[in-house]
């Protein structure tokens, strides 16, 4: 009697995981679950055009949506598959190229300026000259946030590949003094990653924007990622860029090369993606990917993760302690003043939520955050 006993709860059990699997895998067949009901409150109450949204949970994507419109004045609809503007949120992937140029002894996280850009190493500045790649990476480099001369960004732009212009502006700047004595405070400064694009573009003999598809985009299958203004010309097939007027009014910015960040700074700050693609590279920094093997080892992903003695500024992450993540989170946020957008990596928790709009101003930033702790109390409620 006991052995049918046994081999009834044997069998009870393994008949309750078999249900727990098709569950499981039911949910994977679904997709991710719908966000209209959190999303698109806030979206009304802040006025914004379009909101969106990912949610990410021991490496899946389990939440995705995207409400409002496109373009304001107009009924065409976002959808989930639509591209957003991510801003700074390209500095981590940024960082990330650089970790992968490190794994192929191509640079090092000590590689000092003077090295990394010979051919401008006799006129740069002596105080730069031992700048580290890791410093520029954590804003601890001595650049200065932007140069004042709108000479300076004219002559970068003219006639000259994004490549070129990058090369031209690392000169400008490392070519005067510091802002700083480098390495001895933290100083937010998009100028850096674009010097750090032009030293990548160096070691590789490669653009930056094909280094960045080649590298992270392709193998990510990232597909929907590329550089500036979400959309084409004259079109509403992606959602418009939007900024809000002192009357309170919504205006439209029409895609083009002009309507974005200038390419000098591009690693700055210059991606545009799904949010689906967006959660692929976020899920790398988690301890869950759907990938194997890994884009990076896990000791280079830990360079990436960990700021400076004293700092909390890791190479494109802000690092941050909240109770809801368990600990230490990653974050940031992103806006070329025409979006906002918003990443929050809880590694310790194995989540992530992403947000984004296509407004930069007029209370985006409240209502991009207000969205990110309603979805943080929503999927980590429970666990």
């Amino acid at each position: 009697m006991r052995a049918e006993a046994t081999s009834l709860v044997i069998g009870a059990v393994v008949a309750l995981l078999a249900i727990a699997s098709s569950a499981r895998a039911r949910a994977a067949e679904a997709g991710p679950a719908p966000l209209a009901d959190v999303l698109e409150p806030i979206r009304a109450r802040h006025k914004l055009p379009a909101l969106a949204a990912a949610v990410v949970l021991k490496g899946r994507l389990v939440a995705l949506d995207a409400v409002g419109v496109r373009k304001t004045g107009t009924d065409v609809a976002v959808t989930r598959d639509d591209q957003f503007h991510i801003g700074s949120c390209t500095k981590a992937m940024t960082a990330t190229l650089i970790g992968l140029l490190v794994e192929q002894g191509k640079l090092k996280w000590e590689t000092p300026l003077a090295e990394a850009l010979p051919g401008l190493a006799e006129a740069m500045h002596a105080d730069f000259r031992p700048v580290t790649i890791r410093q520029l990476l954590c804003h601890r480099g001595g650049v200065r946030p932007n140069l004042p001369e709108r000479k300076t960004w004219a002559d970068a732009a003219r006639g000259k590949t994004p490549r070129e212009q990058r090369a031209h502006f690392a000169s400008a700047h490392l070519t005067q003094p510091p802002a700083y004595k480098p390495g001895t405070k933290f100083q937010y400064a998009n100028a850096g990653y674009g010097i750090l694009g032009a030293i990548a573009e160096r070691a590789t003999d490669t653009p930056y924007e094909t280094l960045m598809g080649k590298m992270l985009f392709d193998p990510l299958g990232m597909a929907s990622a590329g550089f500036g203004a979400m959309g084409s010309p004259g079109k509403v097939d992606q959602p418009w860029q939007h900024r809000v007027n002192d009357k309170g009014e919504h205006q439209a910015i029409e895609p083009g090369p002009r309507s974005d960040n200038p390419d000098a700074i591009g690693p700055g700050g210059k991606v545009h993606c799904s949010l689906a693609d967006w959660a692929k590279f976020v899920m790398e920094h988690l301890p869950t990917s759907p990938r194997a093997p890994r884009l990076l080892r896990a000791e280079t992903f830990e360079e990436l993760h960990e700021p400076p003695e004293g700092g909390d500024y890791a190479p494109g992450w802000l690092v941050v302690e909240r109770p809801w993540g368990g600990g230490r989170v990653l974050t940031h946020a992103g806006s070329n003043t025409m979006n906002y957008a918003v990443a929050w990596l809880a590694p310790l928790r194995d989540f992530a939520v992403l947000v984004a709009t296509n407004q930069g101003n007029g209370g985006a930033d409240r209502a991009v955050d207000e969205a990110a702790g309603a979805l943080v109390r929503k999927f980590l409620a429970a666990r």
